[in-house]
């Protein structure tokens, strides 16, 4: 009986769809929380730095509920791009293109 949870649980997890895996992956990370750092590059100047990130989502369609192709979050905009939340640097919403928009999302594993 005490290996039955475990097992329903791999056959569950085994069942779901990659994407299904996914989204339970980044359930459990955005319930633990994360430190992100997005960056925004313009050709190879970074231009925009917003961290202190739980999280980015993908807009979906509010009528036919598929994807949008922009990302949104929320997370400090580091005006200076010094990678510290100064005073006056503020938690704002954003959003960003995936189609156009040069980005890299990462774990700051510093702070």
């Amino acid at each position: 009986m005490k290996y039955l949870l475990p097992l329903c649980i791999v056959i569950t997890l085994t069942a779901c769809t990659q994407e299904s895996q996914n989204k339970i992956g980044r359930a459990l990370q955005n319930w633990t929380g994360t430190n992100g750092v997005l960056e925004v590059y313009a050709g190879e100047k970074l231009v925009k730095r917003f961290i202190k990130i739980d999280k980015l989502s993908t807009a979906s369609g509010t009528s036919n509920g598929g994807d949008r192709p922009y990302r949104y979050g929320y997370g400090v905009m580091d005006t200076n791009l010094n990678n510290i939340v100064d005073p006056g640097e503020k938690k704002v919403y954003f959003e960003f293109s995936d189609y156009s928009t040069s980005y890299v999302f990462f774990e700051n594993p510093g702070n």
